[in-house]
């Protein structure tokens, strides 16, 4: 028979066994399991339940043994009423009276419940609650017992939740290394790339197996740079030289064109973060690289906008007030037919000047809104073709205009006015860029659903890059005759987005010094999705 002694040190041997196969995992569920499976194994009891408690104060259950999970529920929904709010604190005696309920409908054959609180530093944690087919009441030892192992199993229930939630914020910020839309890298002290993200694969061209364990500088490869560089940062003292900022913490901005991996340039901004160690040294260093091209692309889109908007106005201004000065001038007498000269050239220049503002409007309210509102009614294009050529006509006595339409093209219900700013915008493009003169045509073409009409001219063409890119807004072709010629880069833009209103589509053909055929095609029936 086992004396009572010898009883005593197999208990706390077999608490201490307990507690170190607790204390041992980080995984908080699995110590949960292992808590419990010692609580009851202890208690000599059937079944058991462990409850945390949540970010709200109310308990969940968190771990069963011996119990039907379709009970967690009910387990719960006892657990909010006999803890309402723990912040509000436990009220020990409503508890003790409101636990037999809760055994009961849990099964009718239990006849004693044990708490244990999990309670670390005064904060309650949670609660293990084992079930008993018997009663028999804990001597002052066994209380003892029960409440070192309750608090050992805390520690370990606290520890494993700070792990969880530590373990949570690495595979968030791994995410959101990983899958950030600017391009990220780790790097050593000594400039040594210890991790690369998806983008940084793709903005450098460098497979992050081939990146990684390189030098910072054999994957950035500087084409032309703007200003100094991460190594002559380092080299003059920073993060910690004055001369960067009071703060170790000062980023570092470093701009300029990539020569990536596979030789192709790409415009890239860097931003350099410092990350230091326990001892204030730097430990490593957090890359933040992003592709400028778009915005380098913008602002230079913006300053060419800004220089010839500026000339745009400026010319007609200049027109309008070179002729009204001469009408005003006191010293002349001016014959009726010159009055009438001028005042037709004073309205010219201001239906310009009116022309730009609208078509500046227009695509301001494109940008906003992103749609166009038409007003439609039955449009017979080759008629309004024909209307437009004989306008452009009497304008341009060096080219010769062809048109070509079968005799059965049908009508359209469109927007005639905005088709006709298409037809005059293409017209006129068509000129502008045939200065030698030259034949333009321009024809349709029909079947049962669709249109298309077409304007081919003679002139300079267009480059691929220039096809790609002619329909942006604000763009107009690099060269010395776009330089000559009057325009904001909206006409094409406008038209493209007229033509799209109307559920069609606007393309070019071009070859450099072959001229260019502009084309669009429309549905000869309206739909609905585009008005």
């Amino acid at each position: 028979m086992l004396m009572l002694p010898d009883f005593r040190v197999r208990q706390r041997d077999f608490l201490l066994e307990i507690l170190r196969a607790i204390t041992a995992q980080l995984d908080l569920g699995e110590v949960l399991k292992r808590a419990l499976e010692a609580s009851i194994a202890m208690l000599a009891g059937q079944m058991g339940f462990v409850a945390l408690r949540s970010s709200d104060g109310r308990f969940y259950v968190r771990a069963i043994i011996g119990l039907d999970s379709s009970l967690i529920p009910v387990i719960n929904n006892h657990l909010h009423d006999i803890l309402p709010n723990i912040d509000e604190g436990v009220d020990f005696p409503t508890f003790e009276q409101k636990l037999p309920l809760m055994m009961t409908e849990i099964d009718a054959a239990l006849k004693q419940s044990v708490a244990l609180p999990l309670v670390v530093a005064g904060e309650p944690l949670g609660m293990m609650i084992v079930f008993r087919t018997f009663r028999s009441n804990a001597t002052v030892n066994d209380l003892q017992i029960l409440q070192s192992f309750a608090d050992q199993a805390a520690i370990a229930v606290h520890n494993a939740q700070l792990y969880e939630r530590i373990d949570h914020e690495r595979k968030r910020l791994v995410a959101i290394l990983e899958y950030s839309g600017d391009g990220v890298m780790i790097l050593s002290a000594n400039l040594t790339i210890l991790r690369v993200n998806k983008a940084l694969e793709r903005i450098t061209a460098w497979p992050a197996a081939d990146a990684i364990g390189q030098h910072q500088s054999a994957v950035i490869v500087w084409k032309r740079l703007e200003g100094g560089d991460l190594q002559q940062a380092l080299d003059e003292g920073w993060p910690f030289s004055p001369a960067y900022g009071a703060s170790a913490q000062t980023g570092l901005y470093v701009e300029g064109d990539l020569l990536r991996r596979d030789g192709l340039p790409l415009s890239i901004g860097i931003t350099y973060a410092p990350l230091l160690n326990a001892e204030g040294r730097l430990a490593n260093i957090i890359a933040n690289v992003r592709d400028v091209t778009n915005f380098r692309k913008s602002q230079e889109m913006q300053s060419t906008f800004v220089s010839v908007i500026s000339h745009e106005l400026k010319t007609p201004v200049a027109i309008i007030k070179g002729y009204a000065a001469t009408l005003r001038r006191p010293d002349a007498n001016w014959e009726p037919h010159m009055i009438q000269e001028y005042l037709a050239v004073i309205e010219d220049e201001a239906d310009r000047l009116n022309a730009l503002i609208q078509n500046l409007l227009t695509a301001s309210r494109l940008q906003v809104e992103r749609e166009m509102s038409l007003d439609r009614g039955e449009v017979w294009l080759s008629d309004l073709v024909e209307t437009a050529v004989l306008r452009m006509q009497g304008q341009s006595a060096n080219h010769e205009f062809y048109v070509s339409f079968p005799p059965d093209f049908p009508t359209l219900i469109a927007d005639e006015a905005r088709l006709r700013q298409v037809i005059d915008n293409l017209l006129s493009n068509a000129v502008k860029y045939s200065p030698d003169g030259g034949r333009i045509e321009v024809g349709g073409s029909h079947d049962d659903h669709t249109i298309t009409v077409y304007v081919r001219d003679p002139g300079v063409g267009l480059t691929l890059e220039d096809q790609a890119r002619v329909f942006d807004r604000f763009y107009r072709v690099e060269g010395s005759l776009s330089r000559k010629t009057q325009g904001a880069g909206l006409g094409l833009f406008l038209a493209k987005a007229i033509i799209e209103a109307h559920g069609g589509m606007m393309g070019v053909n071009s070859e450099l010094g072959q001229g260019a055929t502009f084309y669009f095609t429309l549905p000869r029936l309206p739909q609905a999705s585009f008005d």
